[in-house]
């Protein structure tokens, strides 16, 4: 079954999310060899599809900015990780299958292990780092520590960063909707009931504050 996320109050399917990055198949699975071919032997039905060996670009990443240099077929998780050290947003399936790699752009939530690096040029990146506010948690976080809402803890940073977007879209969840909501994050260690339960409380303390 495909996994859905909210947007704008539709649910946006994974073969959505695909095509949203650029070609479904294209984007997801040729960039490498796109990139590494001749720019007049590549040709799509649309037209020419063009080239480049690396772009330079700048991205807001946690309300600061950083201007790099970036691979065609560099993932936008693979910049936070390894480039930027913010390790909040995990690298588990790298296919855009778990959702442990959900971050926010522009405060849409996306698989980061998808998405390529030079799209998020002059985009808003928000992980799981900006959450807290020094000491202080946000009332996400603090809802999945007092429900236990967490085991090995590679999943958490992903539902956080999902239940963060919905709750935007949606103050007062049923626990269908949440369920819904959540269904493109995997939890290998099948702790829902208190994922869910987690991110209802959360959201009875944040229409309270």
């Amino acid at each position: 079954m495909e996994s859905q996320q909210k947007e704008h109050g539709k649910p946006v399917t994974r073969r959505d999310f695909l095509k949203g990055i650029g070609g479904g198949t294209v984007g997801a699975a040729i960039v490498p060899e796109v990139f590494s071919q001749e720019a007049a032997s590549i040709q799509t039905k649309q037209g020419p599809v063009p080239l480049y060996a690396a772009k330079r670009v700048t991205i807001s990443v946690n309300e600061k900015k950083h201007t790099i240099q970036v691979a065609p077929d560099e993932t936008l998780l693979s910049v936070l990780r390894e480039r930027l050290n913010l390790t909040g947003a995990k690298r588990i399936c790298n296919q855009g299958e778990c959702g442990s790699c959900t971050v926010l752009l522009d405060g849409r939530p996306i698989y980061s292990c998808l998405f390529p690096a030079f799209r998020a040029d002059g985009k808003e990146i928000t992980t799981v780092a900006n959450l807290a506010e020094g000491e202080k948690l946000h009332p996400l976080q603090k809802s999945f520590i007092e429900n236990d809402a967490y085991q090995c803890g590679f999943c958490t940073p992903g539902f956080i960063m999902s239940s963060l977007a919905f709750l935007k879209t949606n103050s007062n969840p049923s626990l269908d909707e949440i369920k819904e909501a959540l269904s493109g994050n995997i939890c290998r260690c099948g702790n829902y009931q208190n994922i869910f339960k987690a991110l209802s409380e959360a959201a009875k303390k944040m229409k309270g504050a």
